[in-house]
Order: C-alpha cells, then structure tokens, then sequence
C-alpha cells in the first residue's frame, strides 16, 4: 500500500499514538520546521479517564472523543495516518505499519498501555477490558444484556450469575466502575427492572493488595473503602483472581465467584510495537529512557508517556502512568525536539506530580493533591473540574458538564442502549 505521505525538507517526526502524549507533542511541534505524521489506529482522541461512565450509561461515547483531524487543522505541518504499527526498525529509521513502511528523522512512542492478565489465560479470553470506546459500548452491552437474560430465566444460580458482576482491581478505574454501578443499581436498574429481585445483584470488586486506591493516602483510601461499601459493593481485599472462565471466578482463598461479567482492571503492560531489543523492556514491559525520554542507545527515538520507563529517586519504578506524566513529557520533548535542531543541549525532564483523585459516585471523591487533601462533595467538584477542563474541544465539555448536570438532577442515566446484536456475546456466553 502506499501510505502517500508528500517529502519535506524539514525533518520528519513520526508520532505512534494519539493520547495525551501524542497529542500534547503536536501542540509543542505544529507549525514548526518539522513534518509531523501522527499515526493511531483510531481517527479520534478518547479520553479514558471517563470511559467507565460511557459503560454505565452517564455518557455517550462521542463526549469523551475527539477526532484528530479536527485537532491537527490548527497546524499546517501534521498529517494524520490511521494505522496499526507492528514493528519499529531503529537502525535504518522506520516502521512498519498496516498502510506500508514510513520513514522517521525522529521517532517517538506515545502508544500507551494495554491490559495485563499476568499470563491468566482464560481471563485474557473471558474477561472484559475498559482500554477504549469499544470496550466501554461492550461492556454496557454486556450490563443490560445480562439483565435482560436474567428476567427471562427461571433458574435462580443462573439469574444470580447474570446479575453478579466483578471487578478485578482496586485503583482508580476499578474504584470509580464500582461506584458506578453501585449508582446505577440504586438509582436506576430497580426502577427498571422492577420483576428482578435487585438485591441480590452484587458488586464485587477484587483488590490483591490490602486497601483500595493504595497509591493515595490513608485517609483517602479509608474513605473510598467507606464509600464503596454505602453503595453495597463487597470488597474482596489481599484477594487474586486465579483464574476465570467466563461463567466461574475462581479466587486464589479457596472461593469462587459465579458471574457472567468479569471486569479486568487490575494491571497494564505497554503496548509498544515489536522491534526493540528485549534488554531496553523494563517493568511492565516499558522501554527505558534516559533524562531527554530518549530510548537507550538511539539518539532520535524517543518514548513518552505510559510507553516509557524513566526513573529517577523518589520514582525508583518509574514514573507513574497517568496523563500528566505524558503531558508533562510530551511539552518537554517538544522543547527539546526544537533545541536539538538547532544544534542546542536538550533540557532535562523531571515529573511534577501534582496530586492523585477519584470519584465513588454522587457527592463522594477523593483528592490528593500538593495544597490540599479532600474527601466528600469539595472533592467531587474538584474532581469534575479538572476532568472538564482536561477534555478535549469545547463541545465536550459543554456535552459531559450538561449531562453531569441532568444526571445529578434526575438521578438517571439515559443512555441504557444495547447497541450489539444479542447474539454478541453468545460465544462467550
């Protein structure tokens, strides 16, 4: 295939992924002395933090989206290529893609994660992921499916497998999907399903460590465990899920769990193309980089983001993988990218953290930040307000900030669609 992609007389940066990273690179690079190809395997930014709620029905997937054209029109040296990467060749500068092979002067890696099973075959086959638009449309599906088979079987351990749902993780996604569906459950499916027996549908959320949100303080790890169980979540904490075949959750104490929904998001590992040598893959297969996020041993390839592992000592493991740490390195790279070319020393990165949050549903967050520690109703409206103001284009946040408030107002979520065939699922079922 020919990828048609014009010559240029500046040098070409070749940008794998269209998140945070990617995105805030184009804004450092656009209309400068550089040809920049952004290549993603969807035309359109997601912005991931709210994926959960497009699954619960508090959102419609275009609010969370973005399409990337739209974003590049403002720049007149990017160009966009929808394409999966397979394979990256550092030492003649180019890679390898479903359109055809594109050259680099320099190359950079903004490809995120994708989801770790930690070698758990049948829940890599079984279990649902929450990674992008699609997974979250499947997963309400799968909700509202569930729910519907459930009416219509007189069976009662197959009813409470089709209403018992599992989440395996306790950090943030884990948390606020939850929150989420104890919210739905309480405020919604009892209306809706008024011939189901709605208590006993359960929330099991599945953590191995011994609190939720460990990576926040105590206070607020106390407070979203209090949170959770007034929603009537069951917490399973120091609990592995061993294995799971899509009917049975089996638990690394002995028990198990019947479900027919099985949600993993307890692990991530990078989704970086093949190519690198196996030595520059660290902790969750993230490729080291050096102070400039150049990887080790290639002066123009670079890795910013969850794609990359860079350490320094209060981050001996690395940089955690949320979006500031790619926003932060993707404008420092930007930066630097520019003071390379002009034959100037690249300046040296360092993270700023600027503080952890999470929501448990109405009125209840946590926040963490570098000022201040909240819990309640303040830490909820922080927390929707730096979730409006990090989205991309003024139509979404006009679209979440107007459904945000309906929601609040009706208690409802209008967006119940099965949008699947019913026969979706039937082979997983």
């Amino acid at each position: 295939m020919n990828t048609n992609i014009p010559n240029s007389s500046h040098p070409r940066v070749v940008i794998i992924g269209a998140g945070f990273a990617g995105l805030n690179l184009i804004k450092k690079l656009g209309n400068k002395p550089f040809q920049v190809i952004i290549i993603d395997r969807y035309n359109y930014h997601c912005f991931q933090p709210l994926l959960y709620q497009v699954a619960t029905g508090g959102l419609e997937p275009s609010s969370i989206a973005h399409p990337i054209r739209k974003f590049a029109n403002d720049y007149n040296n990017v160009l966009l290529r929808v394409a999966e990467v397979s394979a990256i060749n550092a030492k003649e500068n180019y890679i390898t893609t479903s359109i055809g092979d594109i050259s680099y002067d320099y190359l950079v890696l903004a490809t995120g994660t994708k989801t770790n099973f930690f070698g758990k075959t049948g829940a890599a086959q079984n279990a649902m992921e929450l990674k992008s638009i699609p997974d979250a449309l499947d997963l309400r599906t799968r909700i509202l499916e569930n729910l519907e088979k459930a009416l219509l079987t007189t069976e009662l351990s197959e009813r409470d497998r089709l209403m018992n749902f599992v989440i395996v993780g306790g950090g943030p996604t884990g948390v606020e999907l939850a929150g989420a569906l104890g919210e739905l459950k309480k405020h919604v499916l009892i209306k809706d399903y008024p011939e189901l027996d709605l208590r006993r549908m359960q929330i099991n959320l599945i953590e191995s460590s011994s609190e939720v949100l460990d990576a926040m303080s105590d206070e607020a790890s106390a407070k979203s465990r209090t949170y959770l169980e007034e929603l009537g979540v069951s917490l399973w904490l120091n609990t592995k899920v061993n294995e799971y075949d899509g009917s049975t959750a089996t638990l690394n104490n002995g028990e198990s769990i019947a479900t027919a929904t099985l949600v993993w998001t307890a692990g991530v590992e990078s989704a970086l193309p093949d190519g690198l040598p196996a030595e520059l893959l660290g902790r969750g297969k993230r490729v080291k980089v050096n102070e400039f996020n150049q990887i080790l041993g290639y002066e123009n390839a670079f890795a910013v983001g969850d794609a990359c592992l860079q350490t320094e000592p209060n981050f001996e493991n690395g940089y955690p993988q949320i979006a500031p740490v790619a926003i932060q390195q993707a404008t420092q790279l930007g930066k630097n990218l520019l003071r390379i070319t002009q034959n100037q020393a690249p300046t040296p990165f360092s993270y700023h953290h600027q503080g952890n949050m999470a929501t448990v549903g109405r009125n209840r967050a946590v926040v963490d930040l570098k000022l201040f520690k909240s819990q309640g109703l303040f830490a909820w409206f922080v927390w929707m307000f730096v979730h409006l103001i990090t989205l991309i284009g003024f139509r979404n946040k006009l679209i979440v900030f107007t459904n945000w408030f309906w929601n609040y107002l009706s208690y409802d979520r209008h967006l119940r669609l099965i949008i699947r065939p019913m026969s979706y699922y039937t082979k997983k079922d």
